[in-house]
């Protein structure tokens, strides 16, 4: 009687009369979950590693194409103090101003023209204040850092006033010159970055004695076309094309030397 109790409780049997093998335990990567489905995997040869090309440059800002049509980028918002000087005309430096808000970067104009500003500073940041306009002299501290970076443009004319707010790490300046004047060597000496538009041909002359230009670009500059710049640090020189977007024609209209 025992035995037959013990066999009724027991699992049934197979079709060869013995009991099932228990199923094997399901494979877990340890932290990731079930393995997934498997796919072959891409692998290349060293000759094809050659193709494999991506244009990569420095964090900031595409500001225009180079002869070769290289992107050229321009950074802005850096860890430590940056200033630039632009002679040239608004337009470049409001396009400028446009595309590093997109950025995320905080702009504070300081102008004697605010108007030529109001239609920009309405578009840019998609309805949140990124742009403010500030008389000469009245732009107040910004408080920049690195989550909240801080790009100050000055179009005070020919003679900009020493200002109240200077570079800072993650504030930087741009200086808008319409044309070179008598404060422009002291800007351009002490500049990091220094871009300029079509000058006459005596401007160009002295800006190149400033800056230490080769003849071929000190005859160049008096000849660029609208929206081109020619951009130098102190170790470099790179020509840049800028062409606006459909957005920023719109808002802008066409690349412009003459405001």
């Amino acid at each position: 009687m025992a035995t037959t109790s013990a066999s009724s409780s027991a699992a049934p049997p197979g079709a060869d009369g013995a009991a099932p093998a228990a199923a094997p335990p399901r494979r877990r990567r340890p932290g990731f979950g079930l393995i997934g489905p498997r796919r072959e995997r891409h692998a290349l040869s060293l000759d094809q590693l050659g193709a494999m090309e991506l244009p990569v440059g420095d964090d900031g800002v595409a500001i225009g194409v180079d002869p070769q049509g290289q992107p050229a980028v321009l950074g802005f918002s850096r860890p430590e103090p940056f200033d630039a000087v632009l002679i040239g005309g608004l337009w470049t430096a409001q396009a400028l101003a446009l595309r590093t808000a997109g950025t995320g970067a905080r702009i504070a104009v300081e102008t004697g023209r605010p108007q030529m500003w109001a239609n920009l500073v309405q578009a840019a940041g998609g309805g949140q204040q990124c742009m403010t306009v500030f008389d000469v002299g009245r732009v107040p501290p910004q408080g920049p850092s690195v989550g909240s970076p801080v790009l100050v443009v000055r179009d005070c004319g020919i003679r900009p006033p020493r200002g109240r707010v200077s570079s800072l790490p993650w504030q930087s300046v741009l200086t808008l010159l319409p044309y070179l004047s008598p404060v422009a060597p002291r800007l351009l000496e002490n500049a990091d970055l220094v871009g300029v538009q079509r000058v006459s041909p005596d401007e160009a002359t002295q800006i190149g004695r400033i800056l230490g230009l080769p003849g071929s670009d000190v005859a160049a500059l008096s000849t660029l076309g609208d929206g081109v710049t020619l951009w130098c640090t102190r170790s470099s020189r790179r020509y840049v094309m800028t062409q606006p977007t459909d957005a920023e024609s719109g808002l802008l209209g066409a690349p412009r030397r003459v405001d």
